[in-house]
């Protein structure tokens, strides 16, 4: 029931986001859907697959057994559900901003992440465009997070479904007024924002880390308003792979195994 809940939430935001893009996008892009998507969305069933076989549901699973076993800060605090949703989704947001920086700044971790930072276009399939073991690494290092904070089961389903649907939003092509944009920015990671962080200026692409809320980026400092260029004509993606042409599945899964790009 849980993987169902999440699934059915991820396709609806994401068909929601594709729609809006064709209707009214924010950018024109040189690289074309045809191009792009095959390789976004086979590499998003291969990572689906792998879960599927190997850590399906194991987020819900681990904050299920913290619960029963009593281990975890909340639990062993004996937190009332309000509080514990609350601090639940809080602390995992905030965890997942943190990895999202070692990411960036661990070479190790890097070799994988820029496979998400080589796709030379912004769109909801961008969401999707990572490497299998950066989804096992990350898998991974949430459980640890829900054990050491006794995580609500029902709100590790909540956090799931809000990263999943905060991620298609946040690399969606869509227009949003500039005003609107600007309110909802002291709340929410919006599209204009993300965007900043996959530029390949490489100040802008250390910056806006953040997936759903925005205070983090705010209060750590990583935070970019506006980037050198206008965001309707900003490059894309990392300098070095502008230079050939786009990237097919077997590439971007042997990529963190060759020689480490700079960023």
């Amino acid at each position: 029931m849980e993987t169902i809940i999440r699934i059915s939430a991820a396709l609806g935001i994401f068909c929601i986001m594709i729609c809006w893009e064709y209707v009214s996008p924010r950018r024109m892009q040189c690289v074309s859907r045809k191009k792009r998507w095959p390789v976004n969305l086979g590499l998003a069933a291969v990572n689906i697959g792998i879960m599927r076989l190997s850590l399906g549901g194991i987020a819900y699973l681990s904050a299920v057994t913290a619960a029963n076993q009593g281990y975890g800060l909340l639990n062993y605090l004996a937190a009332p559900d309000p509080l514990a949703i609350i601090a639940t989704l809080l602390f995992l947001d905030f965890a997942i901003y943190c990895q999202h920086i070692v990411s960036h700044k661990w070479p190790l971790l890097w070799r994988l992440h820029q496979v998400h930072h080589t796709d030379l276009e912004f769109d909801a399939t961008t969401a999707v465009r990572f490497h299998p073991l950066e989804i096992v690494i990350s898998m991974l290092y949430k459980v640890l997070c829900i054990g050491l904070i006794g995580a609500n089961p029902w709100a590790v389903i909540a956090f799931e479904i809000i990263l999943n649907g905060a991620a298609t939003f946040n690399h969606s092509n869509i227009n949003i007024p500039k005003a609107v944009d600007k309110k909802l920015r002291w709340l929410l990671v919006t599209p204009d924002m993300h965007r900043i962080h996959h530029s390949i200026v490489p100040a802008e692409t250390d910056s806006n880390y953040g997936f759903s809320i925005s205070c983090w980026d705010r209060l750590c400092k990583t935070y970019i308003a506006e980037p050198e260029q206008p965001q309707m004509t900003m490059a894309i993606g990392l300098k070095s792979f502008r230079l050939q042409q786009e990237l097919g599945i077997m590439q971007l899964l042997l990529l963190p195994f060759k020689a480490l790009r700079k960023r």
